[in-house]
C-alpha cells in the first residue's frame, strides 16, 4: 500500500490534506513539530485530528526555532498583528517549511514512503516565500539529489493539493472528506485552551473562508472576541511540549 508523510500543524489546511490523503488511498504519518511557537494548543489540536482520522503513528518533534527568533511566532519580544500587513509579515518563520519538509524527508526514506503532503497555500495566505510552487519544485529537486532513494533513481513527490484553492473552497472540500473543522487551531495567538484571537491574520483568513464557504464557523474565540463566532468552550488541555 502507498505510503505518505503528512505534516499536521492542527490547523485547518493540514487537516484538510490529511483527510484528502486517506480518501485517496495513502496509509498515512502525521508528522508535528513544536519548533518554539507561542502556544502549544494547536499541537494539542494536531493529535486530535490525527486519532480522528485514524493514521498508523503521529510523531512530536522537538527542533526550537525559538532559539533564532526573528519572527512573531517564535519570538515574544515581537508582537503578533491584529491588522492586515503589508508586503511578508512579521509572523513569517524563518526556513520554516524548508525545515520541516528536510525532516518529513528523512522520515520518509526509513519509512519507504515516497509521498510527503504539506498544506501550503498561494491564494488566501499571509504571502509567506516557502508556501509558493516554486519553492515546492525546488524542495522536489533537492530531494533527488540529496537522498540515497533519490540517488538510486526513487522520486519523492511532495504533493500540495489546496496551493491553488481559496480557503472557502478549502473548507468546502474538507467538509465534503468528513474534516471536523472544530477540532482545529488556526489562530496565530490563542490562548492555552485553543481559543482564538479573532483579530489576527490566520483569524482573518480563516473566519472569511467559512463565510465563502457558507457555512457555520465552528471557531471557538477568547471571550474578548466571542462576536466572531461560538461562545467560547474549553478546548482541552496543553500540550505537553
Amino acid at each position: 500500500m502507498k505510503k505518505a508523510v503528512i505534516l499536521l500543524s492542527g490547523g485547518l489546511d493540514s487537516a484538510t490534506i490529511l483527510a484528502l490523503a486517506k480518501q485517496q488511498g495513502y496509509v498515512c504519518y502525521a508528522l508535528s513539530f513544536n519548533y518554539g511557537q507561542r502556544h502549544g494548543a494547536e499541537l494539542n489540536a494536531a493529535r486530535q485530528v490525527a486519532e480522528r482520522a485514524g493514521v498508523v503513528e503521529h510523531k512530536l518533534v522537538h527542533i526550537g526555532l525559538d532559539a533564532f527568533g526573528g519572527s512573531a511566532l517564535t519570538d515574544t519580544r515581537i508582537a503578533v498583528p491584529n491588522q492586515p500587513s503589508v508586503g511578508i509579515p512579521v509572523t513569517y518563520v524563518p526556513a520554516r517549511n524548508t525545515v520541516f519538509l528536510s525532516f518529513a524527508l528523512g522520515w520518509a526514506e526509513v519509512l519507504g514512503a515516497f509521498d510527503i503532503f504539506i498544506g501550503v497555500n498561494a491564494v488566501d495566505y499571509s504571502g509567506y516565500p516557502d508556501c509558493r510552487p516554486e519553492f515546492i519544485a525546488a524542495f522536489e529537486k533537492l530531494a533527488r539529489l540529496a537522498t540515497k532513494a533519490g540517488v538510486e533513481g526513487q522520486d519523492f513527490k511532495i504533493h500540495t493539493p489546496l496551493l491553488d484553492l481559496g480557503k472557502g473552497e478549502i473548507i468546502r472540500l474538507g467538509l465534503e472528506l468528513g474534516v471536523d473543522y472544530a477540532l482545529t487551531v488556526s489562530c496565530y495567538a490563542a490562548d492555552a485552551a485553543g481559543l482564538a484571537c479573532g483579530v489576527c491574520d490566520s483569524c482573518r483568513l480563516r473566519k472569511a473562508g467559512f463565510e465563502a464557504a457558507g457555512v457555520a464557523d465552528p471557531t471557538r474565540y477568547q471571550s474578548s472576541n466571542s462576536q466572531f463566532g461560538s461562545k467560547p468552550r474549553h478546548f482541552g488541555r496543553d500540550a505537553e511540549i
